[in-house]
């Protein structure tokens, strides 16, 4: 296998599409959210790219107990109503910086080749502790994109994320606008501890929003109950701790 392949699975005709970006991150919330377009849109969804790289982890999955080389997958859709749409997901990231920009100027490479002029990037922010109300915080490649982004509920911020955005979420804004793309990355806030169904609703109903397409949340709800669940148990654990913690009177020695 070369450094870099590229499988042409299938082809599609699509319409002016958005290539939409979700591969593991903070809180899965990208992977999360592109993984429920694809349950939701299942039917109308063609596989058209696996990409293969040296610079994915040296294993396979298995599913039913028949292994496939790790990859990234990239599925056209157009929906019965909204905007075509190029969903690119996968179980890694690259593990160097300059796999990094191989992969995402192949992934912007396939994304023009669909004819796509506009990316979203879709990804988790961090807290650092556990939240009830989950903000959408965006960044874009042009100013022109801020007003429609802002309309949909999405908050641009003074120097947030702070360090800016790594990895290929922030790599399509950068390489994306060298090529005339409009690129905006969607950043869910999470606490960054978990998986966050949570933060990938609050995402994904900007993207209904901005792409004029209808989802249902269900199965998505159903796993941040799940995540309560563990919540509630992480926080009784935390409780009990800090009522076994001695007091000085524990500790005083009597002999």
């Amino acid at each position: 296998m070369d450094e870099l392949d590229i499988d042409a699975v299938a082809e599609a005709a699509l319409d002016d599409p958005v290539l939409v970006e979700g591969l593991p991150g903070v809180g899965h919330v990208g992977k999360l959210a592109v993984d429920h377009l694809l349950e939701e849109l299942d039917g109308e969804s063609t596989l058209v790219r696996r990409v293969y790289s040296h610079e994915f982890p040296p294993q396979v999955s298995i599913e039913g107990g028949v292994s496939e080389l790790t990859c990234v997958e990239i599925y056209a859709i157009s929906p019965a109503e909204g905007r075509d749409l190029l969903l690119l997901t996968g179980d890694h990231q690259a593990q160097t910086n300059e796999g990094h920009y191989v992969l995402t100027s192949a992934f912007l490479d396939i994304a023009e080749e669909f004819g796509a002029s506009e990316v979203f990037a879709l990804g988790g922010v961090p807290t650092g502790e556990l939240i009830d109300e989950y903000a959408v915080v965006g960044a874009v490649s042009d100013e022109s994109m801020l007003g429609e982004l802002e309309e949909a509920g999405v908050e641009f911020r003074e120097d947030e994320p702070a360090g800016g955005i790594v990895g290929v979420s922030g790599l399509l804004l950068g390489l994306g606008e060298r090529r005339g793309l409009e690129a905006a990355c969607l950043m869910g806030e999470t606490s960054g501890y978990l998986v966050d169904p949570k933060s990938a609703r609050a995402v994904l109903e900007v993207l209904e929003d901005v792409l004029d397409i209808e989802l249902d949340y269900e199965t998505l709800d159903e796993r941040a109950d799940e995540m309560e669940g563990v919540i509630g148990k992480i926080q009784e654990m935390e409780q009990q701790q800090q009522m076994d913690v001695p007091t000085d009177d524990d500790l005083r020695y009597i002999g």
